[in-house]
């Protein structure tokens, strides 16, 4: 081969060594007459946009003309450059890491999913090994301490040294007022649903401006007021948390019959 020797003489020279013409070669690889002829003559402007590198690739077959041996030459025929065709080994090699990478995975998620012996691992729960467990002992109660005679929250009992329990608890705004016998005043502004207890030294006088919006209850007994929303009311309560309620006012005496007056039937 020259160094300025085509594909296209390269190949019409196999061709015309074998003893083929171009009609019998296009003949036997189904090929237009003009697709032999273009190739031959190395005008490849002729062909089909990308099919002049497969299309000698073709012929060379035929003709048993090795093209990789004549790369400077293929290198000037238009067209992207082939791929070399994989490597069998390769390919096997490839699929067999991958089948290894896939198992490795698996092992790996099954270790993390499945339970199993682990010394950080937490003791189950006691029904789930069927175990009973101690029971934990009481909290310790809380220290005693010292109570104020006035405004100390305390769920206690109802009446003890310290006080009568005094629990109120408002829908809506209200002012409340507590006076004790000894003078003491304490005052405090009742929100919706924050509830107020206490322990009072009876007697005292409870006041409030907004009296039916708020639940009452003295010494564990709800205290019915019956006032309305917006009406103030004042309830007297004694040493005994007892609500001093007001005398009834006295009703006008009924007119009384004759004596000796019978009633006549209808």
């Amino acid at each position: 081969m020259r160094d300025d020797e085509t594909v296209g003489q390269l190949l019409r020279e196999a061709r015309v060594a074998s003893g083929l013409s171009r009609e019998g070669l296009a003949h036997e690889l189904k090929l237009p007459m003009r697709c032999i002829e273009a190739i031959e003559t190395d005008d490849w402007e002729s062909l089909p946009p990308g099919r002049a590198r497969p299309l000698a690739r073709q012929i060379a077959d035929r003709l048993q003309v090795d093209l990789d041996l004549h790369t400077g030459a293929f290198q000037v025929v238009p067209g992207s450059i082939e791929l070399s065709p994989p490597d069998p080994r390769q390919e096997r090699l490839e699929r067999i890491v991958m089948a290894g990478l896939t198992l490795a995975s698996l092992a790996i998620l099954a270790w993390l999913v499945v339970p199993g012996p682990s010394l950080g691992r937490k003791p189950a729960p006691a029904y789930l090994t069927g175990f009973s467990r101690a029971p934990l002992p009481p909290p310790p109660p809380p220290a005693p301490g010292p109570y104020p005679v006035l405004g100390e929250l305390l769920p206690e009992a109802p009446i003890d040294e310290h006080g009568i329990l005094v629990s109120l608890r408002a829908m809506d705004t209200c002012e409340a007022r507590i006076q004790g016998e000894d003078g003491t005043v304490l005052l405090h502004t009742l929100r919706v649903s924050e509830p107020w207890r206490l322990r009072v030294k009876g007697p005292f006088l409870l006041m409030l401006d907004n009296a039916g919006v708020v639940g009452v209850e003295v010494a564990g007994i709800r205290i019915q007021h019956g006032q309305s929303v917006g009406a103030a009311w004042t309830g007297h309560f004694d040493a005994e948390g007892h609500w001093l309620k007001p005398a009834p006012a006295s009703l006008p005496n009924a007119p009384i019959p004759p004596s000796g007056a019978e009633s006549e039937p209808e």
